[in-house]
């Protein structure tokens, strides 16, 4: 396989790291502000329970599908001026998608579910590449700049909605905003930038590691559970009697605890023998706030939603550690990363479709509630096999 090393530096460490956070803080964006217009945008353009589904499964299914393009497009136009063009790209379907109709939402949602992919798998190699002595940190802070922009859209587009007078088109065209100054700042740090030539190295197949597959199926079931709260949490709860407002302010809050325990699960988990009591720990939480949110009191649904944001900051975060720390080298951490990515997030792709099938069926949240559980059963089983002191490549 071609690798990619760039052959320059970026000529301000500050202005790097502004592009990034920048970068990293519209990732999240266009999933997180559809929930809380769901009904909304149902009532408005006819979609049932299934068409929902469908609407909050595309984005992570092509996550998933576009992962693959990123290092064929960094290859041809430079890992920067890829993020560049996919940052763009994403800006511009954000303000299109809620005006061109069912089928322009559609098409929207799905393309700026390929440009996230795209930034995803390449964003954090230019965070090694520009900042390799500090590394952790910088991934630190650009995980909880994703939380941010998740944490932001999900709270504040209820209130959009409401204040562009029940316009729920603006409310979403408005993160089209962030992209574009992502875009201008991305663009003024290109100086002195080239497109990188290609190295041959030879390389070994991960796709019949065992342990590979065990890291990919945790990213795949733990993304599962994040986007299926992202694409329904707001939903369930209002169902379950909260305001819509409330609820998306919910989903808002949740996120934004992510933050802390995304920076903090990692640096734990550094100083012990391996990630699986971390892992065991952030998924019980996970499981636990999944399960008061639908199915306890929802009076209680305050604490469940901070339950469940400590959960998966830690989940998501150790997620990442594991394609860095399961990998002797840059080179397989890459390909790792690629490959728990791309497969993962497809796979991912499936449970916002079946919550939304599920709900349909039975008329209810409770069997969709149950699914959850068993996929955070199923996280937890192959998150404990992923998180052993082992090295993806090596027999044993």
């Amino acid at each position: 396989m071609t690798q990619i090393s760039d052959t320059t530096r970026v000529p301000s460490a500050a202005l790097a790291l502004a592009g990034i956070l920048l970068v990293a803080l519209n990732l999240r964006p266009a999933l997180t502000s559809v929930s809380p217009v769901l009904n909304r945008i149902g009532e408005g353009l006819g979609l049932g329970s299934f068409g929902q589904g469908v609407l909050t499964t595309l984005p992570v299914l092509f996550l998933g599908l576009c992962a693959p393009l990123a290092p064929i497009l960094a290859r041809r136009l430079g890992v920067d001026r890829t993020v560049l063009a996919a940052t763009a790209l994403l800006g511009a379907v954000l303000l299109l998608r809620p005006y061109t109709g069912t089928v322009g939402l559609f098409a929207g949602t799905l393309v700026a579910g390929g440009c996230i992919g795209v930034m995803g798998v390449l964003l954090p190699g230019v965070v090694k590449r520009d900042f390799a002595r500090h590394a952790s940190l910088l991934t630190g802070c650009y995980t909880g700049a994703l939380c941010l922009g998740a944490s932001a859209a999900a709270g504040a587009t209820e209130p959009l909605r409401l204040m562009f007078d029940g316009r729920w088109q603006l409310a979403l065209a408005f993160w089209t905003l962030p992209a574009w100054v992502a875009v201008a700042l991305w663009w003024w740090q290109l100086d002195g930038k080239h497109v990188p030539k290609p190295v041959n190295r030879p390389e070994r197949s991960l796709f019949r590691d065992p342990l590979a597959w065990q890291v990919t199926l945790y990213m795949g079931l733990q993304s599962s559970l994040a986007y299926s709260v992202f694409g329904w949490l707001p939903t369930i709860l209002q169902d379950r009697g909260l305001s819509a407002v409330d609820a998306g302010l919910a989903l808002s809050v949740s996120i934004l605890l992510q933050i802390g325990a995304a920076i903090a699960a990692p640096w734990i988990s550094s100083h012990m023998r391996d990630q699986r009591a971390m892992i065991a720990l952030a998924v019980l939480f996970t499981g636990a706030g999944l399960t008061g949110c639908v199915f306890a009191p929802i009076g209680g649904v305050w604490v469940w939603a901070v339950v469940l944001g400590l959960g998966q900051g830690a989940t998501f975060s150790l997620a990442l550690t594991l394609l860095a720390v399961r990998a002797r080298d840059h080179e397989t951490a890459a390909r790792l990363s690629g490959m728990a990515q791309g497969v993962g997030y497809t796979l991912a792709a499936g449970g916002p479709l079946m919550l939304g099938v599920l709900h349909g069926a039975f008329g209810d949240w409770q069997a969709a509630g149950v699914f959850m559980v068993v996929i955070a059963l199923a996280a937890l089983g192959f998150g404990l096999a992923a998180g052993r002191q082992r090295f993806v490549g090596e027999a044993g």
